[in-house]
């Protein structure tokens, strides 16, 4: 089969990744925050998947870590979708992607899978990329400086546990970990808006409106769309193609941000970012292996 078609959509779900902080963006603008839009999203794909698969939630049975997935999914999507609508897009989805970093740390404890020295290289790359990113002029330690700072690599560390847990997951039902996926980004979502209601800093949901509603919808089909391309891309190449393939979304997020005036490229950021790419680049790339003589 042709890589063409697998290839664009995998092209596709990273640029619906890549581009979301615009609508988020949208929806905060009309007094929709960004936990509430996260949680109406993933509330009506969730209601679609019910809707395609009603007996989904049959696989959780026996499979109690479906619900640390779960848990990992939700806190993924909690971090990225605040971060990239309170903070410098090109900053968060940098911090975001040292997820790399942390797959290794997670794949040794979870997976028992040794690091190599070329992980811990990678490691080493994407953490010296981070301090630079960090470095902030005038601060002595180059430590997390906002709130979207620490929801980034809150959010890739999620995101690297999820992808850690679908590994050690693969032979449960495609279907039961969407399920977990969607009803993670739902849970959490919520549980999440609720408790900052409760204590200030997250207002109550504006009441429905044409303007933000069109836009959760509108979000939602994309989110489910994406996710529908990146089964089917994922499905038909290599790990590693597809790995290469969705670093797209950091040129897709960083395009799009500078060119609506929503981050900035200065040095320190464009050379640190060239080490967590680099660091991302050397992941997605097949180890070699020793041949036997």
């Amino acid at each position: 089969m042709s890589p063409v078609l697998p290839s664009l959509a995998l092209l596709f779900n990273a640029l619906v990744w890549g581009v979301s902080w615009w609508p988020f963006r949208q929806l905060e603008a009309r007094g929709l925050h960004p936990l509430w839009a996260t949680a109406f999203v993933f509330i009506f794909s969730l209601a679609c998947l019910m809707v395609l698969r009603p007996g989904a939630w049959r696989g959780f049975k026996g499979r109690p870590l479906l619900w640390m997935l779960l848990l990992a999914t939700g806190a993924t999507n909690v971090g990225f979708n605040w971060a990239v609508t309170t903070g410098d897009v090109v900053r968060v989805v940098l911090l975001f992607y040292v997820m790399p970093a942390w797959s290794v740390l997670l794949a040794w404890l979870l997976l028992g899978e040794r690091p190599t020295a070329a992980s811990l290289l990678r490691v080493v790359l994407a953490l010296a990329g981070v301090a630079i990113v960090l470095k902030s002029p005038g601060a002595d330690w180059p430590v997390p400086s906002s709130a979207s700072d620490w929801l980034a690599l809150g959010g890739g560390f999620s995101f690297a546990l999820t992808n850690v847990m679908l590994r050690k997951l693969r032979d449960a039902p495609t279907d039961a970990r969407v399920l977990s996926m969607f009803a993670g980004g739902t849970l959490i979502a919520t549980l999440a808006a609720l408790f900052g209601m409760s204590q200030g800093f997250v207002a109550q949901p504006p009441a429905p409106a044409a303007g933000w509603v069109a836009f959760v919808l509108l979000l939602s089909v994309g989110f489910l769309a994406s996710n529908m391309a990146l089964q089917y891309g994922a499905s038909r190449l290599s790990a590693h193609t597809s790995s290469l393939i969705m670093l797209s979304e950091v040129i897709f997020a960083s395009l799009s941000s500078v060119m609506l005036g929503a981050s900035e490229l200065p040095s320190r950021t464009l050379l640190g970012g060239a080490l967590v790419v680099a660091a991302a680049l050397l992941s997605a790339l097949p180890e070699r292996k020793d041949k036997n003589p």
